[in-house]
């Protein structure tokens, strides 16, 4: 437990004590035996390897703040080196508290060091300012509730038989939802989700995620099925700049449409879509926006519009707990994405996320993020150190 950083001026009043960064540094580490894996024709794991980076910010005061860089689909030594080049300098002996300063400064050089960076560093800022409090990260965001329902995300499966079969098995273990990513064909979607209706009942909730894969004609077919099925959300079901289709289809459709997972970009990206009408919830992620503190202000904006904001994966186990809780910490947002397989994404953290019989995914009750990171196996798979 960390005591939270104040001193005493000579008048007597308590005060924030000065603290500098003074390292930043990636390690690399191998990740293997990772499972074949596909949402849709552009996201597959084949190679079973990637690697991630140990992203570790080290401040004169003691304290240190973590992240993971990389995922199973993007390996962290295509980032790891503009880290070190291109944000590290912005850092060196900065306050880690004054996120909206470095935040501000990390966005002026994405396009040259890219979101992903931007997002592990300004996790390991969250972490250390957590720490400093003394509070576990959901309470520094300003919440008081430290779990929230989980659902299952699944990858393209072979039949609707494996689809009911995996929908009833997590209903039966206490999950709160599902989630279909389909082949992409529509009308074989279409008797997917039939068979995992009948196979979960009427009142479970049930949502699809089309991954950017039909043209307008099927995503209204598509889209007016699972409405008959009652089904809670529809994401993704058009490319992500067809802005144009998206707002036709949002008129003719109930259901709630779930858009801006992509493009990739921090806030500015979300304007056209509140402007146009063209979805109804928005999302977001650490690697694809840019960290918690773009999320946050977007999770925000989607509330002033009463607007939900549903956190996808964060594609690692760190970047996974720090969103916990940030979606425990955010009231319009109301499930936490579990993305199967777990062994495609959940690597080097001993602690990691477990939903339980009350199918709730749970915060760690210790200051900063609380990941348990596994420092020996990370040694033991180290392949370099950036400093």
């Amino acid at each position: 437990m960390v005591d939270t950083i104040l001193g005493f001026g000579d008048d007597g009043w308590e005060r924030e004590t000065t603290m500098r960064i003074d390292a930043v540094e990636v390690t690399l580490f191998e990740w293997d035996k990772i499972p074949e894996t596909k949402y849709s024709a552009g996201a597959q794991i084949t190679s079973g390897k990637s690697n991630l980076g140990l992203v570790r910010i080290s401040t004169d005061a003691g304290l240190e703040g973590h992240a993971f860089l990389g995922s199973a689909y993007n390996p962290a030594d295509m980032d790891a080196g503009a880290l070190i080049r291109f944000l590290k300098p912005i850092l060196m002996g900065r306050d880690p508290r004054a996120r909206e300063d470095l935040h501000a400064d990390m966005r002026q050089r994405q396009r040259v060091t890219g979101l992903r960076t931007i997002g592990a560093c300004d996790t390991a800022l969250w972490d250390i300012a957590a720490k400093a409090a003394g509070v576990p990260l959901y309470r520094l965001l300003g919440s008081d509730r430290s779990a929230i329902p989980a659902y299952a995300s699944s990858q393209i499966l072979g039949s609707r038989e494996a689809y009911a079969g995996e929908a009833a098995q997590f209903k039966s273990h206490g999950w709160k939802a599902y989630k279909i990513h389909p082949p992409q064909h529509p009308a074989g979607d279409i008797r997917i989700c039939e068979a995992v209706r009948r196979a979960v009942g009427e009142d479970f909730p049930l949502m699809l995620d089309a991954t950017w894969s039909y043209g307008y004609d099927e995503a209204l077919r598509v889209g007016r099925a699972i409405e008959r099925l009652g089904f809670l959300w529809y994401e993704d079901p058009l490319n992500e700049e067809d802005i144009y289709a998206y707002v036709k289809l949002k008129q003719k459709l109930d259901i709630p449409i779930l858009a801006t997972e992509y493009p990739s970009g921090d806030i500015g990206t979300y304007a056209v879509w509140l402007m146009e009408r063209a979805t109804d919830y928005l999302r977001g992620d650490i690697p694809l926006k840019g960290g918690l503190t773009t999320m946050v202000k977007t999770a925000h904006l989607a509330e002033a519009f009463q607007m939900n904001y549903e956190v996808h994966h964060g594609g690692n186990s760190l970047n996974n707990m720090a969103q916990l809780h940030f979606a425990c910490a955010i009231p319009n947002t109301t499930y936490f994405e579990v993305l199967l397989p777990h062994e495609a994404h959940k690597y080097a953290v001993v602690n990691d996320i477990q939903v339980g019989r009350d199918g709730l995914a749970h915060c760690p009750q210790v200051p900063g993020i609380g990941a348990q990171i596994d420092f020996d196996l990370i040694k033991k798979k180290q392949i370099a150190r950036l400093i």
